[in-house]
């Protein structure tokens, strides 16, 4: 059995005036965020043998965060094919994962890890895959049980979505500003 975990990068600044989407650093609510899950992930106990991110700015400032709350360092692999990648790439990066890693975290952007979510996850597998279909929030992270023995045989429909946490849900403070 393996476990993907996907975490989109937390919510971006736009006030800022950078030249390039690349260099788009989190804002404000966006650090709190990252922490939050941060230490959500180290209540639950969860723990990544293979961590690989984009390298952009805010997912490096998103991981800091997770850090952060987490306290401890996730040592990411940066991959700049996750650097606003679709989901079959994303796909395509996970079947090439050691076998020897049973539990990977990869933080990137959407709508590659929405997209992808919604591939592995069947539809109609319940609550939480509904709720993701309806959007996928900056910050929020989703644990797919996948049961598979090899990463190569990662493929449409062969996940189950254990946990989807959104940052709102630990912290109504940190939902959305309507």
């Amino acid at each position: 059995m393996k476990t993907l975990t996907l975490l989109r990068h937390a919510k971006s600044s736009w006030d800022d005036t950078v030249e390039r989407d690349f260099d788009r650093p989190v804002n404000g609510r966006g650090r709190r965020a990252a922490a939050r899950i941060g230490r959500w992930i180290g209540d639950e106990r969860l723990s990544f043998d293979h961590v690989v991110a984009s390298p952009a700015v805010r997912v490096r400032q998103t991981i800091e965060g997770v850090e952060d709350g987490l306290g401890s360092m996730l040592q990411p692999l940066w991959d700049t094919r996750i650097y606003l990648s679709s989901a079959a790439t994303l796909m395509l990066l996970a079947q090439q994962f050691s076998d020897a890693k049973d539990d990977a975290l990869l933080v990137g952007h959407n709508p590659g890890c929405e997209d992808l979510l919604l591939m592995l996850v069947p539809p109609g597998s319940g609550p939480l895959r509904d709720e993701a279909e309806i959007k996928y929030p900056t910050a929020t992270l989703a644990r797919i049980e996948l049961d598979i023995a090899r990463w190569a045989d990662l493929d449409d429909n062969k996940g189950r979505l254990s946990h989807f946490i959104r940052p709102r849900d630990l912290d109504p403070t940190l939902g959305p500003d309507d």
